[in-house]
């Protein structure tokens, strides 16, 4: 996908030297020109970092990156090499930063309750497969820490009611939570759905989107590896780990439309499958989701998604008004209210940088965002499709949200641990 190049139109530099410093939210622009705002003390973000695989491992990196007075001083991840790995790269790249002693080093399925409990540690960042976002996020708003933490926050209802309880007691603390879905920090993005919500393309109708790419990673099993180790190092194909691609993927695009929706879909109806990606290597998860999903005001969203090796690819999100239209991937407005935002190499802040910032500046001021209801409830919305594909069956938000499927096990040991069977649509229950 390619943006218009058309010169006639507000360049998207012209756009950012009014807007950078709002990006997101207005809390960082209170905070500058006081003196000592960064300075270490009270105001010090000490990390502590739960997964420490690719995507945690990036998050430090990127909060690093966002204000001043920020460290690492604590990490935990299940394997040892993940954890060297990350502290390794860490190093080389923000010595300066890392502040982990050796006895700050935790592994382990119980790694994230000593992470938690450092009380060094007052910046949690959750990056650990989705399947244990719930629990982690209880034990750290329990532990009354301010939380980035990745999407999506669970992998079925369950998870999700537990997400909103914790999100209520988080408010009850004052504490901050902001998700990964890194769209609602990006300039170009909150530009244009302000325009879209002040009424320049009328009123919504329909929308589509979405998320169809080539194959992704995947670890070959060594004789060594038991069967949780295995689906641990492969989480992105156990549905118990990943909520499947349609969850901890294409939530993105999911989120962005509830964004301009304002609102969460009343129902869904889908379908997918496991076509390219059938061998047992791959787990139990589908490679492709098609879902129809309906809002309560009657607009309906087309949402696709794939993974699969050879295919072209599209990560998108289109709205359709009673007066116009809106590619908001690419920052363009058509109909009654022509407005396109030009986009120049390099000439955004980085998102995955601006929510540390939008975060960390919310603390310091004393107003801390709280982002974990919308994200949840895109998080749902995605595990409502999900549940329709996997069963043929129409699915309400009531049914997803009060489903008694729990895909967590209730203990976890390094030991046999077999592989749900693929679901089958009209033979898989609805739960």
């Amino acid at each position: 996908m390619t943006d218009s190049n058309d010169k006639t139109k507000p360049s998207r530099r012209d756009f950012m030297k009014t807007s950078a410093a709002v990006v997101g939210s207005t809390l960082a622009a209170n905070l500058i020109g006081i003196p000592g705002a960064y300075a270490a003390g009270s105001d010090e973000i000490r990390i502590g970092l739960i997964g420490c695989g690719g995507r945690g491992t990036g998050a430090v990196e990127n909060a690093f990156s966002s204000a001043q007075g920020v460290k690492l001083v604590a990490m935990g991840d299940v394997f040892k090499d993940r954890l060297e790995e990350s502290r390794a790269t860490l190093m080389k790249k923000s010595a300066d930063k890392m502040a982990v002693n050796d006895d700050h080093c935790f592994t382990g399925l119980d790694a994230y309750q000593n992470v938690i409990k450092a009380k060094e540690v007052n910046y949690i960042i959750l990056a650990t497969p989705p399947g244990f976002r719930p629990l982690h996020l209880k034990a750290a708003v329990e532990a009354g820490k301010n939380i980035f933490t990745e999407k999506p926050v669970a992998v079925d209802g369950a998870g999700i009611r537990s997400v909103l309880a914790t999100y209520e007691i988080a408010k009850t603390k004052n504490l901050a939570i902001v998700a990964g879905t890194q769209r609602r920090h990006q300039a170009a993005y909150i530009e244009t759905l302000k325009r879209v919500h002040d009424g320049a393309i009328g009123n919504l109708v329909a929308a589509r989107c979405y998320w169809n790419q080539g194959g992704l990673w995947k670890k070959d099993r060594q004789t060594s590896w038991s069967d949780l180790e295995w689906q641990l190092r492969n989480w992105l194909y156990f549905t118990w780990l990943s909520g499947d691609h349609i969850v901890e993927q294409h939530v993105h695009n999911i989120d962005v439309v509830n964004w301009a929706m304002n609102a969460h879909p009343v129902k869904a109806y889908g379908m997918g499958g496991r076509q390219s990606r059938t061998d047992a290597a791959y787990g139990h998860i589908f490679d492709h989701f098609a879902i129809d999903y309906e809002y309560e005001n009657g607009a309906h969203l087309m949402s696709m998604c794939r993974q699969a090796v050879g295919t072209d690819g599209n990560v998108s999100e289109a709205l359709v008004g009673t007066t116009g239209n809106c590619q908001v991937n690419r920052y363009q407005i058509t109909g009654e209210k022509p407005w396109h935002l030009q986009r120049e190499k390099d000439a955004d802040p980085d998102p995955y940088v601006q929510e540390h910032t939008d975060l960390i500046a919310s603390i310091r001021a004393g107003k801390p965002l709280n982002e974990l209801k919308q994200v949840a409830d895109s998080t749902l919305t995605a595990i409502m499709g999900r549940m329709s594909a996997y069963t043929g069956k129409v699915v309400t938000w009531e049914q997803a949200l009060n489903s008694q499927e729990v895909l967590m096990p209730n203990s976890l040991a390094w030991g046999n641990m077999p592989v749900p069977p693929v679901a089958i649509p009209g033979q898989t229950a609805l739960i």
